[in-house]
């Protein structure tokens, strides 16, 4: 307990000095990295990964400036906490019918789809054509672009455990590698694509403060979290908001033990392979989330749960996430793999570019240069890289793309970028081999091409 208190401790430390570090460092303010980054970065310079190797094994700087125990934490909180992180993604959020979201959201949703399918495309493809041929890296390595890109660090993180039981322990800290390289790509190519855009006519000149664009990878500008939500003075709001994040992340365990209780007595005694088991909490955690907030509704509570206070539940879990995640990080997996890493970096990267500057004109009726950023900015860094780029090339939302995009999510993020499939791919490609599951995301990758372009195609084109 000792050493789970002081692991902590040093993490909000670490975010102190990351958010001072960040203040006066301009070119970190440019790139728009999050302070929990900077702080994890910190983190792993200053442990046995960086600083201890300037010392033997014997002396008392060879785990850095963190103990062991302090690090076998943060391996550990990961895991844990992406489900804090997913169970209070739609608590609190109003939850509109399917044909509301379709009306506004149906381009911004085919695109995303097609792009996150795109992503396990590319991927499998060089490992089953370069990446195991060449180096002998195991198959789970063509899922390793879309965890990354479009999962990002938390997802990353999540899913190291089920990395380390199918074998392939390195993967987990190559997904955190390419998540950062995404959020660094992201914004210097996202940043440079608005400038293009302006240049050829297609956004107008975004002048805007830079300020907002701070506020969103920051968090500077939502109300304070002690903010009553209910008036009832025996219990502080975010306890009780905490309760119902533990609520979500139950319900979501008692479905995941469900299925695993069903798949083992009912349909592995007819030869089916044993997937759930290594499927992670976090997706089902979502959709505990999303029951919770349905019954909240039904039952007349949903004004007990206040979005701002999850925001900051889900952020402050996400911001200890990265720090930890990044803090415990393995360079010598990546140096080890330093040639796949390389080319699934460099594929990820062309097909997302492929899928603003070509895809987006064909798949958004109008506006889709700030409605492809959107995509593109999660695509490669996560949520919070589209939200910033469309800020920044449309911040007063005429195009309606923040809008949309918002909307996406509740018909995106429960699939791919962290969801349901993105946590089943490494068991599907572990049991029945990468070329059935590279059919299978290529199929679904042209059916939302081919949707898009017959459902949301410019007149003309």
């Amino acid at each position: 307990m000792n050493d789970i208190f002081a692991a902590l401790l040093l993490i909000g430390i670490l975010i102190v000095a990351a958010k001072w570090i960040r203040r006066r460092v301009s070119v970190l303010q440019r790139l728009f990295l999050p302070s929990s980054i900077i702080g994890g970065t910190l983190a792993l310079l200053l442990g046995p990964q960086v600083i201890g190797r300037f010392f033997n094994d014997e002396h008392w700087m060879a785990q850095g400036f963190w103990s062991e125990g302090v690090l076998e934490t943060w391996s550990a909180l990961p895991g844990l906490l992406i489900s804090v992180v997913f169970a209070a993604l739609f608590l609190g959020k109003p939850l509109p019918n399917i044909q509301a979201i379709w009306k506004k959201a149906g381009p911004m949703v085919a695109h995303g789809q097609a792009l996150a399918w795109g992503q396990y495309v590319v991927g499998l493809l060089l490992a089953v054509f370069l990446i195991v041929p060449i180096w002998n890296t195991s198959p789970l390595a063509g899922a390793l672009i879309e965890i990354g890109f479009e999962g990002g660090h938390g997802t990353a993180a999540g899913l190291g455990e089920t990395f380390r039981e199918l074998g392939f322990a390195d993967g987990a800290d190559m997904a955190l590698g390419l998540a950062t390289i995404g959020v660094v790509a992201g914004v210097i190519l996202g940043t440079l694509a608005i400038n293009w855009a302006v240049w050829k006519g297609h956004i107008e000149p975004p002048n805007r403060d830079p300020k907002e664009d701070e506020s969103i990878t920051e968090h500077e500008n939502r109300e304070p979290a002690d903010k009553p939500t209910f008036s009832d003075r025996s219990i502080e709001p975010l306890s009780i908001h905490l309760g119902f994040v533990a609520i979500s992340i139950g319900l979501g365990w008692l479905i995941l033990e469900s299925m695993v209780w069903l798949e083992r007595h009912l349909l592995m005694p007819l030869g089916w392979p044993e997937l759930l088991s290594h499927v992670p909490l976090f997706p089902l955690a979502m959709i505990g989330g999303v029951i919770v907030q349905m019954l909240s509704g039904r039952l007349n509570y949903a004004w007990m749960i206040d979005r701002e206070l999850m925001n900051r539940i889900s952020g402050t879990a996400l911001d200890i996430l990265i720090v930890a995640a990044l803090g415990a990080l393995s360079l010598e997996a990546i140096g080890s793999n330093a040639g796949p890493f390389v080319l699934l970096a460099i594929g990820g990267i062309a097909w997302n570019l492929f899928g603003f500057f070509v895809l987006a004109r064909w798949m958004f009726p109008k506006d889709w240069a700030p409605n492809g950023l959107a995509n593109f900015g999660q695509g490669i860094g996560m949520t919070v890289v589209g939200l910033l780029l469309v800020r920044m090339s449309d911040p007063h939302n005429r195009s309606g793309a923040m809008e949309a995009f918002g909307y996406k999510q509740l018909l995106f993020e429960p699939i791919v970028g962290g969801g349901l499939f993105t946590a089943a791919s490494l068991p599907l490609i572990y049991q029945f081999g990468p070329v059935p599951v590279l059919i299978g995301v290529t199929a679904m990758m042209f059916f939302w091409l081919a949707f898009g372009l017959w459902q949301f195609r410019p007149v003309g084109k």
